[in-house]
């Protein structure tokens, strides 16, 4: 029988990975000197990154090669840095000067600690004293050693001139500008010496204590992380759907093709008459809000007597490539009739978080449209904009081009969810990227069990048509505050028709959702609201119980038309906000009913489809 001309490459691949094997173990007599022992040793780990390599070299042969997240991909941010240096004065015999001679000062005035200066010194007597300072290089192996003491000096020097000159750039629209000087800070964070094996003095230290392991293991966590497309940050199997995240007890009580509906078992013998249903984004899971016991929202808002509601949205697939943002209105519009007939209510309090808040507003835009305003009697928005024009680091991502190359890595009508991963990863690049190759891959350290950073990375795809015009019309043309200039559901939206009444949260380090952009909501309703600044940013901000005494909240109970005049009135309160917000809940309807029947879900006569979290939270 003829030999397939892969498996002919197998073979001879797998048959040198034996050579190498084979050949290095066996190369030092017992009685070889220590020196040639330790080549010896790391011979064999070398021949070990060879086996690992050419093992998946072989695995690799015969599949369709994944293209890279494209807002991963290293090629284009250094393309599109390449055009901003080639706009920077540079050349310029006054910068260079200028350049050459700081970085001459520098050199002495560090290597001059190590007694290596024209001063001449023996050698230091304490701890050397750099002249900046770098979480990155806060080890003390980067100051041990005069070379990687100069080496991050001098990479931190040029990364300030290279910034000024970026931010100095003239003739630019302001969207352009705040892109190159994004794309050129990505690439500075990529280039740190931090991020190389052979630069990274606490990398290198560790590869010796081990004896090479730390390498080995790294070369490992990388190709792992290549076979799935994604950066891992936490150890995988960890954690477990309704095992230990997702756990709070509940049912499925309504399936559609968009979401599953969860009702939560209540804890309390009395729940307030006006029930709560909670849209989380479809960008990730909804278990952010329901992480653990003692971080969940959801069961603290059912320890205080809620009838709380949840939706699970399904990651896309080809069957949702015509969605619409009219099909997540409508689909908000009909879980809310569906509560409201359950329980037997008029009205539901109503929670958006991030793009489901957005997505709230419009919803309630139509249903004042409609006249249909009152089956929601309030409504909460987690980290939520309307107001696009300060949206913050996201725009970067939704010029022209970036939206049509958006619409090419989604073939079969959805975008997958690895590609929105790595674009808020390069967000914070160093705290979600080189940190952990750092760790994971140059030090070979094992991931930590974190459920935030599991959450993270469990990504979702999205309905690619939704996903171009959320691009289009929201972050890039700024439509929705313009009244009328969108329709859903048959009519046309004008947030200024919305007056139910609203609480808004923001965090005060939000990046994702800027507090600033957050706060315009506020300038588009009719009716009353109560905005809260939280601490922290677009999760922590958030995902914050009272058990946990963390962060703060600013309010202010005076009249405020911007977001400095709020917080130049503002009052800090230590602490969770959550119980601020159940305050206010409280304030607009505090009837209650005994929580029996259909309060509890899964009870006698009440068909539900399976118990929670469901099988939508878990689908790719």
């Amino acid at each position: 029988m003829a030999t397939d001309a892969s498996d002919l490459l197998n073979d001879a691949l797998q048959s040198q990975a034996r050579t190498f094997s084979t050949l290095f173990g066996n190369l030092a007599p017992p009685e070889a000197t220590p020196e040639a022992q330790e080549a010896v040793h790391w011979a064999g780990i070398a021949a070990r990154l060879h086996s690992i390599w050419t093992d998946y070299q072989v695995e690799q042969i015969g599949k369709v090669k994944e293209k890279p997240p494209h807002y991963a991909d290293p090629v284009k941010w250094i393309a599109t840095a390449e055009a901003v240096f080639r706009q920077l004065p540079l050349a310029h015999p006054q910068v260079q000067q200028k350049v050459w001679d700081e970085g001459i000062t520098l050199a002495n005035a560090v290597l001059g600690q190590y007694g290596l200066g024209p001063q001449g010194q023996a050698g230091p007597t304490e701890e050397p004293q750099l002249p900046r300072r770098d979480p990155r290089f806060a080890d003390p192996e980067w100051r041990r050693r005069p070379f990687f003491a100069l080496l991050h000096q001098l990479y931190l020097l040029l990364g300030e001139h290279a910034m000024e000159m970026v931010r100095a750039v003239e003739g630019l629209e302001p969207d352009r500008k705040a892109q190159l000087v994004f794309a050129a800070r990505a690439v500075m964070d990529a280039l740190s010496p931090a991020n190389f094996p052979l630069t990274n003095p606490v990398a290198l230290e560790k590869a010796a204590e081990t004896k090479g392991e730390s390498l080995v293991r790294g070369f490992e966590n990388l190709l792992d992380d290549w076979r799935k497309g994604q950066l891992t940050h936490t150890r995988p199997g960890a954690f477990v759907l309704g095992e230990n995240i997702a756990v709070t007890p509940g049912k499925v009580v309504l399936e559609t093709p968009l979401y599953q509906l969860i009702q939560y078992t209540p804890t309390t013998d009395k729940v307030l008459k006006t029930p709560l249903v909670i849209f989380p984004p479809w960008i990730n899971r909804f278990y952010i809000l329901d992480l653990n016991a003692r971080k969940s929202f959801v069961r603290w808002a059912v320890e205080q007597g809620l009838t709380v509601f949840m939706v699970s949205w399904k990651s896309a697939d080809a069957s949702m490539a015509d969605l619409v943002w009219d099909d997540y209105i409508a689909g908000q519009i009909e879980a809310i009739d569906f509560v409201r007939a359950r329980l037997g209510v008029p009205s539901v309090h109503a929670i958006g978080y991030c793009v489901a808040g957005t997505t709230l507003a419009a919803t309630l835009a139509v249903l004042a449209r409609k006249e249909q305003a009152d089956k929601v009697a309030s409504a909460t928005f987690f980290t939520a904009q309307v107001d696009f024009e300060e949206a913050g680091d996201l725009k970067n991502f939704v010029d022209d081009q970036q939206i049509e190359t958006v619409g090419k890595l989604s073939p079969e009508g959805y975008l997958d969810g690895r590609y929105l991963a790595a674009t808020f990863n390069i967000l914070r690049g160093n705290d979600l990227i080189w940190s952990y190759v750092e760790k994971n891959y140059l030090k070979g350290e094992d991931y930590p069990a974190f459920d935030l950073l599991h959450w993270n990375g469990d990504v979702t795809n999205l309905p690619a048509r939704w996903h171009l015009d959320y691009l289009r019309d929201l972050y890039r043309d700024n439509r929705l505050v313009v009244a009328d200039s969108l329709h859903a559901c048959g009519v046309p939206i004008d947030l200024h028709r919305i007056a139910t009444p609203v609480y808004v949260q923001a965090g005060r380090e939000d990046h994702i959702a800027p507090p600033q952009s957050v706060w315009k909501l506020t300038r588009y309703l009719s009716g009353s609201w109560t905005f809260l600044l939280a601490g922290s940013g677009h999760i922590a901000g958030v995902v914050n119980p009272p058990s946990s005494g963390k962060y703060q909240y600013w309010t202010n109970d005076g009249s405020a038309e911007t977001l400095g005049d709020f917080v130049a009135g503002a009052t800090e309160h230590p602490g969770s906000w959550w119980p601020h917000w159940r305050a206010w809940i409280g304030g607009i309807d505090h009837a209650e009913v005994p929580a029996r029947g259909k309060r509890r879900p899964g009870g006698r006569g009440d068909k539900v489809i399976e118990d929670a979290p469901g099988r939508y939270v878990s689908m790719r």
